[in-house]
């Protein structure tokens, strides 16, 4: 009935945490982009079925490779860092059952080294994971992708664990990658970037992070998680300036 699909990439840390957690679905597809450590070797040890591609399309290409590799009705798509819990899956195997809607929103909790965060805007997060197979698929954007879906949605209460930002290292490695492929879709789409331009949103990020969307109640975290925001906001549109100047 239920097929896991998992994009991954050097994620030895997570992968079996995160099979372990879905171990009871039907199938688990594993698409992997070029990984140097163990996480083919433990994820098909536990059993999931793992595709070696080693380019990296962008992430709403590859979530379709992985879809394509699907043989059930159902789809739930997790990325290695997240956990289902025993309460989620219980919602999920009763969603199924019901099929009263074609795609399901889970809302996700998220850890920010050592901390779940319940302001910012990163929680309740409500993102479709769920969804029947004929139904949906992923959009093509580089980064922050999304299900394509046709039908009705309707949404879960347990919560899905992101543990996002484990070190330091982890907010640094983030911050670098997403900020490179928010430039890239921006420069292919055709927007513009200045350094005022870059200040401005930079600021405004930091703002509605931790004034507009209360992270000052996540305390010490909701400032780091603010100021990355800013850093992340400031360097897409620093880095989108040089795609520019590299084009000319």
């Amino acid at each position: 009935m239920l097929s896991v699909v998992i994009i991954a990439k050097n994620e030895a840390a997570n992968i079996g945490a995160c099979i372990q957690s879905v171990a009871w679905a039907d199938e688990i597809i594993v698409v992997d982009s070029g990984s140097t450590d163990d996480t083919v070797s433990i994820a098909r040890e536990m059993g999931a079925r793992v595709y070696l591609h080693a380019d990296w399309p962008g992430f709403g290409p590859q979530k379709n490779r992985a879809l394509s590799y699907a043989s059930c009705a159902w789809i739930f798509s997790i990325d290695a860092d997240e956990r289902v819990t025993p309460e989620l899956r219980a919602e999920l195997e009763q969603a199924m059952r019901d099929a009263a809607a074609d795609g399901y929103y889970c809302p996700r909790l998220s850890q920010f080294c050592g901390t779940f965060i319940h302001h910012c805007g990163w929680y309740p997060d409500y993102v479709l994971r769920l969804f029947k197979r004929a139904a949906g698929q992923f959009s093509d954007s580089l980064v922050h992708e999304s299900v394509l879906l046709t039908g009705k949605t309707a949404k879960l209460h347990s919560p899905l664990l992101h543990y996002s930002y484990l070190t330091t290292d982890d907010v640094e490695r983030k911050v670098a990658h997403y900020s490179t492929a928010a430039a890239q879709q921006m420069f292919e789409g055709g927007k513009g970037s200045s350094l005022a331009g870059a200040v401005l949103s930079g600021g405004w990020a930091f703002i509605r992070t931790y004034v507009i969307r209360l992270g000052v109640l996540d305390g010490a975290a909701g400032w780091r998680i603010a100021h990355m925001n800013a850093r992340t906001t400031y360097l897409k549109y620093r880095k989108l300036a040089a795609l520019h100047s590299a084009a000319r």
